[in-house]
Parts: structure tokens; sequence; C-alpha cells
């Protein structure tokens, strides 16, 4: 008796939570709907899964926006387990399980998805290693050829992977490492401080241990690295326009963008130890790591999974560049725009600052406790935006106009005290080696000029100007600008739509059901290619985070159901086979052009074959080596410095790793040289840096490549306050400088100059003088001193 009564009450009391569904609220009926679906279904949850394929639409239930791990999630989309719709709310279905057919259909969808993006990947590395080796014809140079095509900073990167294989132990390498005094003459600096080389570290370390050195060089061994990253930038777009779209065609489109416009996405052909080909596919899983996580109805486990993954490569993407502070303060400026207008949960807003801090903090350990970390915007930044939002507790309430005014002040606030405390820190830590790049982009961005030798070095560089339009024109060939302009003028007139109806809710608004919402996810990744496009817009180096990305929403774009759901609808003709073949066929339209119009171009361009040819840096790094003594120091540009460190092994005046405010000023120093200056103050410089050589290279002395005022020469004018060469006006306070330009004048050999210097080597690039290092110490002008 007393098991029929407590059947017939839990009986009742099921009947009464039905029945009073329909007074409820839409929240209260979710919540209600999913428990009552646990209890008849037994929680029949699918595995773990991204939602990456759809089939046949479900039944649509208007939901509230859901909270990270909530309750109310079947794993179902569109027929494939897991997922939402992008405007808003999500899919759900009441169904205790799935029918073997559509299982095993979605089964064969993963399973291609995952082929294709495998094989996409591979093409690329394999693309770019057969363009470098026909470039270059690498394996049949020499060693030091080799070594030569590492040009500029590629060089000084290498050397250290080189340092690393080339010592007795490991051991032993990474104290050479942190007590290098090498790379700066009279300083002993620790390089795995100053410099992001521990991914050269790693791969010493791997090339050491694994049993490959009887089969595969160590050149081959670190460019192989470098291409197969590349295959793994790939695989990060796929998925993250597989997981926008939830169709693995959208990554296929996605993958053969990127391939198909190389020149805009990439450079590692030809720079392979450049800091952002390591770092960048990193960041490209961090950015589909961020996109999964902030997906609807992810159980708690899947979100711990998703945080750890957005730790882990952000970790990685922060060791490998230099730069990476200011990429991630851009990304936490899109994470504070999204959360502004309500698209982030509290929750999710501190995880993802939260993984930027720990990325960035777990590198200033590895760093040595690098200050320039603890100095950076972004820390900053963060610090600022969770501390002044915990004060801030009001600021989701009320209505539109007010709420307005409250995101005004608050930024106001936030950014008040980003500054505040960047000053304050720096002050405190002595912090100036970033300062160079705050003057570039003020003089950038037009807050007046500038003559600072060191901001001008960057302002006068193409990569640092702003992206030429025939940028614009390749990308358009491809068939990749249309799609992606198309998609970022909908999805951003979606987003504010949906932040003024954000706005418009009182603080409880944000679990009722919110009509073509856009989801957070595909909110991110919209501002994440726009903040990324204007950067690259004003500063042409950043178009490789940009178009790659860019590659991915376009593909979206056309594979995504719901963006043509709304261009089908606004021309009233949006039926299920419609919308069907459009999503599919348009895709493969674009791709059968792409194979007919590139295809042929593209095996011409494999099939060309070039030559590495220079043989005056060759026979340069050949006298060096054999000439001259192994601890001898050399002075010249930073660009020539750091192949003979490569190749020589001799020591340094100055670098290209321009992060130093010390280094800074010798190589500004150093490069005197190419500036009017008497003999005896340039000998003097190149002494007081510890110089016993200095090169000087005709390319630099009668350079031509740049424009009047852009030319090194000219720089170093204008920071001494010398009028420049050549015809042209001069600003009314330069004077003409009382001595001829040093790196002409010396060639003259007079006696004025033969006192300090002795040529030693000289061909048709290049000129090595030896300082003599005895004269006598007179205030005389060098024409009455006698040579030793």
């Amino acid at each position: 008796m007393g098991v029929f009564q407590k059947a017939m009450k839990k009986k009742k009391k099921w009947k009464e939570t039905t029945m009073s569904t329909g007074l409820m609220s839409t929240e209260k009926q979710t919540s209600l709907g999913a428990m009552e679906l646990r209890q008849r279904a037994g929680v029949s949850r699918l595995h773990f899964n991204l939602g990456l394929s759809q089939s046949e639409p479900a039944q649509r239930r208007c939901h509230s926006r859901p909270m990270p791990g909530s309750a109310g999630s079947e794993p179902t989309q569109d027929g494939g387990p897991g997922g939402g719709s992008v405007f808003g709310g999500s899919n759900n279905c009441s169904r205790t399980e799935i029918p073997p057919f559509r299982l095993w259909r979605w089964c064969v969808s993963m399973a291609t998805g995952l082929l294709m993006a495998a094989l996409l990947a591979l093409t690329q590395a394999w693309c770019v290693n057969a363009i470098h080796e026909n470039l270059l014809w690498f394996s049949q140079l020499t060693e030091v050829e080799r070594e030569i095509s590492f040009r500029t900073e590629c060089g000084l990167y290498y050397s250290y992977y080189k340092q690393m294989l080339q010592a007795p132990s490991i051991q032993e390498g990474l104290s050479e490492l942190i007590h290098d005094n090498l790379t700066e003459s009279k300083r002993t600096i620790n390089l795995l401080q100053r410099m992001n080389i521990y991914q050269e570290v790693f791969l010493s370390v791997l090339y050491r241990l694994f049993p490959i050195q009887s089969y595969l060089e160590p050149i081959y061994f670190y460019i192989y690295t470098v291409f197969s990253l590349q295959a793994v930038y790939v695989i990060a777009l796929y998925l993250t326009a597989w997981l926008l779209s939830g169709s693995w065609l959208a990554g296929t489109l996605t993958g053969v963008w990127y391939i198909l416009n190389r020149v805009d996405t990439t450079r590692v052909e030809f720079t392979i130890s450049l800091r952002e080909n390591w770092s960048l596919p990193f960041l490209a899983l961090q950015v589909a790591a961020i996109t999964c996580y902030l997906r609807p109805h992810l159980t708690t486990l899947q979100q711990k999974v998703m945080v750890w993954l957005m730790y882990v490569t952000t970790f990685c993407f922060c060791l490998t560049w230099q730069f990476n502070q200011f990429i991630l303060l851009v990304q936490a400026l899109i994470i504070y725009t999204l959360d502004c207008v309500d698209f982030l949960t509290t929750a999710q807003v501190t995880t993802l600052y939260l993984v930027q801090v720990s990325g960035l903090l777990s590198v200033w350990l590895l760093q040595f406790c690098n200050s320039m970390i603890l100095g950076s915007l972004v820390l900053s930044f963060i610090v600022s935006a969770l501390f002044i939002r915990h004060c801030n507790t009001g600021l989701k309430t009320g209505g539109l106009l007010l709420r307005l005014g409250k995101v005004v002040l608050h930024s106001s606030l936030v950014l008040l005290l980003t500054f505040t405390i960047n000053y304050l820190t720096k002050k405190a830590l002595q912090l100036r080696s970033d300062e160079h790049i705050f003057k570039f982009i003020k003089s950038k961005f037009g807050l007046g000029p500038t003559r600072d030798f060191d901001a001008s070095l960057y302002l006068c560089e193409e990569a640092f100007g702003v992206l030429p339009l025939d940028t614009l024109e390749r990308l358009a060939s491809t068939l990749l600008v249309y799609p992606y302009v198309l998609t970022l003028l909908l999805l951003s007139g979606v987003f504010v739509f949906s932040a003024l109806q954000h706005l418009r809710m009182p603080v409880g608004g944000s679990s009722e059901c919110r009509e073509g919402a856009l989801r957070p996810d595909v909110a991110y990744n919209l501002l994440h290619t726009l903040f990324f496009g204007l950067l690259a817009f004003s500063t042409m180096r950043m178009k490789y985070i940009w178009t790659g990305h860019m590659c991915a929403l376009a593909a979206y774009g056309v594979c995504g159901m719901e963006l043509w759901t709304l261009l089908l609808s606004a021309v009233r003709c949006n039926t299920k086979l419609l919308l069907r073949s459009t999503r599919y066929g348009v895709p493969l339209l674009i791709m059968a052009c792409l194979y007919y119009k590139f295809w042929p171009k593209m095996i011409e361009e494999l099939s060309e074959l070039r030559e590495f040819y220079d043989p005056d840096t060759v026979e340069l790094m050949t006298w060096i080596s054999t000439k001259t003594p192994k601890q001898a120091v050399f002075a010249g540009s930073m660009q020539l410095l750091a192949g003979i460190k490569l190749c020589t092994g001799r020591v340094l005046t100055n670098h290209p790793h321009y992060e130093d405010k010390d280094l800074r000023e010798r190589t500004r120093q150093v490069y005197q040289v190419y500036a009017r200056q008497a003999p005896e103050d340039v000998h003097d410089i190149l002494l007081a840096a510890g110089a016993d050589y200095v090169v000087l290279e005709n390319s630099i002395c009668y350079e031509r490549r740049h424009r009047r005022g852009c030319r090194l020469r000219d720089l170093l004018d204008l920071a001494n306050g010398h009028i420049m060469d050549g015809p042209g006006e001069n600003d009314p306070d330069l004077v003409p400088s009382s001595h001829p330009r040093f790196c002409d004048a010396i060639k003259s050999d007079l006696d004025m100059y033969a006192a300090f210097f002795t040529r030693t080597f000289h061909n048709k690039t290049f000129h090595v003088y030896r300082l003599r290092k005895k004269r006598k110490k007179s205030t005389k002008r060098p024409e009455a001193s006698v040579p030793p």
C-alpha cells in the first residue's frame, strides 16, 4: 500500500508540473522540460562531440541563452549531436535515442571531414616545402649557402638551434644560452630571458634524443618542423569554420582558400625562422578552442577540456613570439566588447581573461621573470577590467540609454586605470624596452612627427606601412573577398541588433528568449576578424593574422545554414530543398571554379626552378671563418651580423632582436659608420662597443631601395640634425655636416682614415676594416696623428 501511495503521489506531482508549464515563463519551461527529459530518458547524452556536422533540421524551440554547463542542453543540432543555431537560442529535440541510420551518417560525415582536414593540411605543408626547395634549390646548396638563406633575424634565431646542437651536452648548451657573451660584445645576457627561442631549444633537444641523426640533417629537421606547423594552422582554421557552420565543407573551402592565397596568408617559405611562423598556428588553435568554448550546451567536463586547450595554446603562442602581448591586447578588447554588450556571461569573461593572464605569467616564469611581460598593456588592461567590473555591480541594469551611458563611463574608468597601472608598473620596474613601439604607433597614427631613429626604422619599412590595395585585388581573384564582405555586413547588422536587444533588457533578461540574437561564438569570430582586419589595414605585417581567419569566416558565410536562411527568406523562397541545394551547391561551385582557374597556375609555380646565388656573401663568410680569430668582434648592420653569427660564430656588437633599450642605443651608435662623422669619432664608438672589425655594405651606403627620407643614411642624418643627401627639401633647423659620409670617404684610404682603420677584405658588396687598437692620445685633429 505504501508503495502504491508513493507511486500515485509521484504521478500526481508529475501531472501538476506538466500542467503548470503552460503558465510559467520560458526560463522555467526550459528548466523543467530538461528535468523531465533527464528523468524519462535517464540522461541519454551522446559522447563528447563538437557538433561538427549537420543533417535534417530538428524541431526548434525557443530557449534561454544557455549558461555554461547548464542542464537543459540535450545534444542535438540539425541531426548531428550537440550544438545550436547561430541566431539565438539552440535547437532541442525530445528524442531518447539516435536512429542507427542517422548515427551512421553522422560518423561517416565526421570521418570524411577529418580526412579532408588532414589532406588539406598535408597539401599546405608539401606546397611550402616544394616552393622553398624550388626557390633556392636548397638540397644542392653548401652548408654556408643554406645558412645564408636564413636572412636577417631568421639567421640569428637559427644560430641558437645550431649552437645547442654543437654544445657537448644539453646542460652545457642551456648554460651557454643563459650566460651568453657572444651575441652582444662586452655583455653577458640571458638569451632565454631576452628572446623567444624556447622553440629552438626544444627542437635541438628532440633532435639529440631521437635516433634520426643518421638520415635527417639538423637543418631539415628544423624546416620540416616549421612547415608542419603550417599544417597545424590549416587544421585550426578548418576546425573553426566547421564549428561555426556545422559543415565540414566550410572547413574544406577554408583550406582551399588559405592555400591559394598563400602570398597573403603566409610567408613561411622564405622566412622560415620568423617568430610569427611559430606562433600563429597556436593562435589559430586558440581561436578554435575559444569558438568551441563559447558554443551553447557544453557540459562541465567539456568546458574544462576547452579551458585547458585555451591555456595550452595561449601559452605556446606567447612563448614563441615577442609581440604576443599586443595580439593578446586586441583579443582582450574583443572580450571586453562582448562583455559590455552582454554576449558573454560573467564566468566566461573571467575565464577568458584568466587564461590570458595564466599564459603570460607562465611565459614570464620561463623567461626568468622578464619584466617586459609584467609591464605589458594587456596585463594592466585585464586587471583594470576585472577590478572595475567587480566594483561596478550595477553596470547591466537600467534601460537602453542608461546602460549605454554606463558602458561609456565604465570604459573610461577601465582605460584610465589601465594607463595608470601600466605607468606605475614601468616606473617601478624601470622598464623602457618597448618604448620604441609606442613612438612608432604615435607617429604612424599622426600624433606628431618624429625624428626618433628607432621609430623611423619601423615607419620606413614596407611591412609596417598600410595594407596595399593590390592585396585585396589578389584576394578578390580567388573569390574570397566577395563572400567575406557579404558575411561581414550581414553578421555586423545582426550583431548590432543583438547588442541593442541585450542592452534593452533588464538584469534578468539574459535568460529570456532572444529572437534573432547572435550566438556568442559567432560574435567572437566576427569581432576577431573586424579588430584584426583594422590592424592589418594599418600595418601590413599584421595581415597574416587576419587573412587566415578571413578564409574561415568567408567559408562559414558560404556554407552556414543561417545566413542562407536569412537571404532566401528576404527573397521569399526559403524552402528546405532550395536551402540545402544552395548551401552545398555554392561552395562546390566555388571550388570547381577555383580548380579550373588556379590548378594550372599552381602546378606551374610548383614546377618553376630557381637557384640561390650570393657569391659575395659566401666569400665574406668564408673569409671571416678562415682569416679572423674565433673571438673577433664584428660591427655592422643588424641583418648582416645575424648571418655572421650563424655562419661563423663570431661575436657581435648588435643584432636584429630590437627589444632592448641599451641594444637599440648601441645599434644607433654603430650605424654612425653610414652617417657624416669624423673618423676618430667613429673609431671611438666602435672601440666602446668592443669591435675588432667593421663591415661596410655598399647596398646601405649607396642605398636606392627606399625613398629619400627613409634611406638609412637619411635617418641617421635626421637624428644627427644634418641635411640629407640629394635634391629635395630639408627642415629649416637641419645644418650641413662638416664631415663627409664615413662609409664612402674611408674608401679613399686617406691618412686621416688609415690612422684608425685598415682594410682587410673587400669585394663588390662588402668592405671589411680592422680597427687599430693603439693610437696616440692627443687633442689634435686626426690629420696630425701618426699611424702606429
